[in-house]
């Protein structure tokens, strides 16, 4: 009987901590969930303002978006955003939010940033998992590798060019580290085609 009223004890006492613990889990999420998306709001408004400059456009691009998918090209079966930036009424630019789904440590989130006429303005990382000390220096604030995008285009360099040097291409791949930079070339690269093959419909 009292091993029987012991289990019966540990098992009520067990059962008190795990709500407690959920009770506070939930507390906290509840109350931390909207600075979080506050802050992660200011963060890509800052990448957007560094990737476009705010005088180049005069609509809020964090407002101008829509969702589309297309998974071979922009890496995600589910819908990702494309930010639109106009000046009086004209197309500028726009910044879409491709995954490189092949990383060596996952998914890669990216800013591509692509002017009205197919030129790279620049790409950023937004999120990623990538190895400290290696995969991570395609993070702007580790090395300047990520802002070697600007200017580029789907012919500048040629289609055998984008990739990294390791594979024949143009761009640089990282010390003990080349699964990481060839994600993500060919994921800037394959954001660049779907920009091509769908221009004139992004802005509508």
């Amino acid at each position: 009987m009292n091993i029987i009223k012991n289990m019966i004890i540990s098992a009520v006492v067990l059962a008190l901590f795990a709500i407690t613990g959920t009770f506070f889990v939930s507390y906290t999420y509840d109350n931390t969930i909207d600075r979080i998306n506050e802050n992660k709001r200011l963060a890509l408004l800052k990448a957007f303002h560094v990737l476009i400059p705010p005088d180049a456009h005069d609509n809020d691009i964090f407002t101008d978006i829509i969702q589309v998918t297309n998974k071979n090209l922009l890496g995600d079966k589910k819908p990702v955003s494309i930010y639109r930036a106009r000046k009086d009424n004209r197309p500028v630019a726009v910044i879409i939010n491709s995954i490189a789904p092949d990383g060596y440590s996952g998914n890669i989130e990216l800013l591509v940033a692509i002017n009205y006429d197919g030129v790279l303005e620049g790409v950023r990382v937004v999120q990623h998992k990538e190895t400290p000390g290696l995969g991570d220096a395609i993070d702007e604030t580790r090395s300047d590798w990520i802002t070697k995008f600007k200017q580029r285009s789907l012919t500048n360099p040629e289609k055998k060019g984008w990739a990294v040097k390791r594979d024949g291409g143009e761009f640089d791949q990282f010390t003990g580290a080349t699964i990481t930079p060839r994600a993500i070339v060919k994921a800037v690269y394959n954001t660049l085609r779907y920009y091509k093959e769908h221009r004139d419909t992004l802005y509508e």
